[in-house]
């Protein structure tokens, strides 16, 4: 395989961590465009990665059209998408999509039978599932070794006021949408399909802050089959510039208290004397994410986190907003 033809649309924070990822993996990938509604954002993208020589785009569809890809990452805020998904994939462009992958369950579900009917590769940055530590639970639960998952509780805890788009739950979904739907997936991951969500979401600490329409405040519990439980709480009302996000398992036989997706300490419950493990990784999540996209496409395998996923997860998250709009407990029909 030559390099694919790779190119970014959206040319921010998120999208410069993923050039850079992809200038990591040399011969398989060659940037060649750079698309950004303001396009002096592209340009600076196509100075520093490229020396000047990828093309630079305003508009999708002229970058989807012209651009000869095989690849296309798409790194917009949840509000911005249009129809990029489904014109990349019935021109073979394989994705990678940023989370959530849209605002409404019809739309993302638009997207995910446009990729599934064209064959291409996707992959949805839910990077947690790239950690050390979750992948050893995960092949735990896998092996039916540690018996059955029937508690996972969740937090995560800043203190920004973000970027405007942000602040606005039309945009944003909120920030259970766009924020703490890492934790959902990873609840997802690790619990299975959930049956039923009821959350609580509240807006304490930014009444005065203009146009600040986001929940700062949530908790969110969901149910699953055999009467296992997650609960998520969280907040931006936290300790500024600290970005805080841990979980922690219990199944029959094994006790797991993650600080990130890298590191845990595994308490095994099922002996006369508890024995314990500390899985202390360091992987690059954000690289991972995009390498086992790239492997998928050279070896037609399947990715971790194909669209279908990202709907699914975000389908759970948009149920918890239902849920504390409602302030009824939303029963959820799975598409799995």
């Amino acid at each position: 395989m030559n390099g694919l033809r790779t190119a970014i649309l959206g040319c921010g924070n998120i999208g410069h961590l993923h050039a850079q990822n992809l200038s990591r993996l040399g011969e398989d990938v060659s940037l060649v465009a750079f698309c950004d509604r303001h396009i002096i954002n592209a340009i600076e993208f196509q100075k520093k990665f490229t020396q000047g020589k990828a093309a630079i785009y305003e508009d999708y569809q002229d970058l989807i059209e012209n651009a000869g890809l095989d690849l296309l990452v798409v790194a917009l805020p949840p509000f911005a998408h249009k129809k990029e998904v489904e014109m990349a994939a019935s021109r073979g462009i394989h994705l990678f999509l940023e989370k959530p992958i849209a605002l409404e369950s019809g739309r993302a579900w638009e997207m995910v039978d446009a990729v599934e009917m064209a064959g291409i590769k996707s992959q949805v940055g839910f990077k947690y599932r790239f950690g050390e530590a979750v992948e050893k639970v995960r092949g735990l639960i896998d092996s039916k070794s540690i018996g059955r998952p029937g508690l996972m509780s969740a937090r995560y805890f800043c203190n920004s006021l973000h970027t405007d788009w942000w602040r606005d739950k039309k945009k944003s979904g909120g920030q259970l949408v766009e924020q703490v739907i890492h934790l959902i997936d990873l609840m997802r991951y690790l619990m299975g399909e959930p049956l039923s969500v009821l959350s609580r979401q509240e807006n304490v600490f930014h009444k005065d802050v203009i146009d600040y329409t986001v929940e700062d405040v949530s908790i969110t519990t969901y149910t699953f089959l055999d009467d296992a439980l997650g609960v998520i709480y969280a907040t931006n009302g936290a300790i500024p510039n600290r970005w805080i996000n841990e979980y922690h398992l219990v199944s029959e036989k094994l006790t797991a208290d993650f600080s990130s997706a890298n590191q845990a300490e595994l308490f095994y419950t099922d002996q006369d004397r508890v024995q314990s493990e500390v899985i202390n990784g360091n992987r690059d999540i954000h690289f991972q994410e995009m390498f086992d996209l790239i492997q998928a496409i050279k070896n037609n395998s399947q990715t971790r986190i194909p669209i279908r996923e990202g709907a699914l997860s975000l389908d759970m998250a948009l149920a918890a907003n239902e849920s504390a709009s409602t302030h009824q407990e939303i029963f959820l029909n799975s598409h799995s």
